[in-house]
């Protein structure tokens, strides 16, 4: 016999943003900011010439994004992709400028970058955080395409 439901059941809570962001995929987060630091680590190693400037940095650019794309779209099913792009965005904003914090004065022998011109740190965190938005919005896409 089933019980009979009630009229006053207390409805769940909606998390916090807090609880949301606390909620993240940190391993499939860490891998997101590490795929996309590929694209410094070729600046780094002086891969860029490859295919030339300014090709080099867009195609790495463009594989970045479809990576972030089907990562947070179809190979993983994560609850947030937006978020979680937001937040790959801003991990990736963070370890371009500790990267240049650190590695320009050891290779060139001066700092520069965004950790010399701090006015850049900020709009570095947008433009990356809005990356990640439109990253995480087309995985939303693509998963509503895979749902028919």
């Amino acid at each position: 016999m089933n019980p009979e439901p009630t009229l006053h059941q207390t409805p769940t809570p909606t998390p916090t943003f807090g609880q949301r962001l606390r909620a993240l995929d940190r391993p499939l987060l860490t891998a997101l900011v590490l795929v996309a630091c590929l694209r410094p680590l070729f600046s780094i190693v002086g891969l860029n010439d490859v295919l030339g400037k300014p090709t080099t940095p867009l195609v790495l650019t463009a594989l970045i994004t479809l990576a972030w794309i089907l990562l947070l779209g179809l190979v993983r099913r994560v609850r947030e992709p937006l978020l979680l792009g937001v937040a790959a965005g801003m991990g990736y904003a963070l370890a371009t400028v500790a990267l240049s914090a650190v590695l320009s004065p050891i290779l060139t022998g001066e700092l520069q970058g965004p950790p010399a011109q701090p006015i850049a740190i900020v709009p570095i965190f947008l433009f990356n955080a809005g990356w990640g938005a439109v990253c995480g919005v087309c995985a939303l896409g693509l998963r509503r395409l895979r749902r028919g």
